[in-house]
């Protein structure tokens, strides 16, 4: 199973970007779904969430500016991020938790995609 995201870049602050991750290969289903974070010198924190059925949580730094998604027959999730900050600048991984079998599953990561926000 492999994750790819896609969709970072440079960008000025107030203005939105949006991000994709798509899964790929042989597995039975994907469960929750989410978004990460981390910026230099500075730990990997979580974005959002999204269950299977569409049930989402945020940080509270993001709520009311970003929008996770997905599309379950793309096995795909999405980030909207709006009216972006200097401090959302970052490198954003995905992470899914992927059942390879009806009893038997494991988190996997993208390889993450750096979003630069400038002043």
């Amino acid at each position: 199973v492999q994750l790819q995201a896609s969709g970072g870049g440079l960008v000025q602050a107030g203005e939105s970007l949006g991000l994709s991750c798509a899964a790929s290969g042989s597995f039975y289903n994907i469960r929750s779904m989410a978004w990460y974070r981390q910026a230099p010198a500075k730990q990997r924190e979580l974005v959002a969430t999204i269950t299977a059925g569409g049930i989402t949580n945020y940080a509270d730094f993001v709520k009311g500016r970003f929008t996770i998604s997905r599309n379950n027959a793309k096995n795909t999730v999405y980030l909207q991020m709006n009216s972006l900050k200097p401090e959302d600048t970052a490198v954003y991984y995905c992470n899914a938790n992927v059942y390879e079998d009806m009893w038997s599953g494991r988190t996997y990561w993208g390889q993450g995609t750096l979003v630069t926000v400038s002043s």
